[in-house]
């Protein structure tokens, strides 16, 4: 079910989002829509702690921050102008709104298939990014990266951004910000980023291991974790490699 559905948003994208000039409504569409499972995990999360059935501050942070970062992405979007048409802000807000009871329902249910749900729409966004980097990126280098993702990326407080890196618990990445395909690289590797996380969520020892990466010494993931977001990062990887270019 949950891999009929990831295919149906997958189509749709795929199908009205064709070509350079409309790139960045696409954009703004995966955008407005990829924020919204993270409202939906920590709603119930909340509701749980409410109800006090359970209370864990680190995933409501990690979820805060994943939400923060998709977030900055859809300004990015927005930038670039891809909520200049009506039809794009309507089929992603529309969207956006089934969308996330979809999620409260899974992830009330099934908290596993929540994480497993976004960890697939999280990769398909890596892909889609990717492509578009193959397809566009001499011509990206000549242009220059908006002021926002240079805010977020480079000048403003990288608390945030750090905060949804939980396989970095050393050193976080810093990405270069240069020009418009520095920006979209950056943006691809945090899709990365959150499939590593969706994993970790999904471990059955989650609930003992996952926490925030700024918890004072947290415990190192079980070797099986780390096994499974390795293998799972290096195939996202080596696939995306073989992909020729074909969004246009």
């Amino acid at each position: 079910m949950i891999r009929l559905l990831v295919n149906f948003l997958e189509a749709l994208l795929n199908n009205f989002y064709r070509g350079r000039d409309r790139a960045f409504a696409r954009f703004f569409v995966l955008e407005t829509v990829a924020r919204v499972p993270y409202f939906a995990f920590t709603s119930v999360l909340h509701l749980y702690e409410t109800m006090g059935w359970w209370r864990k501050y680190d995933w409501l942070k990690v979820h805060f921050a994943e939400s923060w970062n998709e977030l900055h992405h859809l300004l990015i979007a927005e930038s670039l102008g891809g909520n200049d048409h009506w039809y794009d802000r309507y089929l992603a807000r529309i969207g956006g709104l089934i969308y996330y009871w979809i999620i409260v329902l899974v992830y009330t249910i099934n908290p596993r298939a929540a994480y497993n749900f976004m960890q697939q729409i999280e990769e398909h966004a890596y892909h889609t990014y990717d492509l578009f980097l193959k397809e566009h990126g001499e011509e990206l280098k000549q242009m220059p990266a908006p002021q926002v993702a240079i805010n977020y990326y480079l000048d403003g407080d990288l608390y945030m951004f750090d905060e949804f890196q939980t396989t970095h618990p050393e050193a976080f990445r810093r990405p270069k910000i240069e020009n418009l395909y520095d920006v979209f690289v950056a943006v691809r590797e945090d899709e990365l980023e959150h499939v590593k996380t969706m994993i970790a969520c999904q471990q059955p020892e989650a609930q003992d291991t996952f926490q925030s990466p700024h918890t004072e010494n947290r415990p190192v993931f079980p070797e099986s974790v780390r096994t499974a977001i390795e293998l799972q990062s290096a195939k996202i990887i080596q696939e995306a490699e073989k992909e020729p270019a074909k969004l246009s």
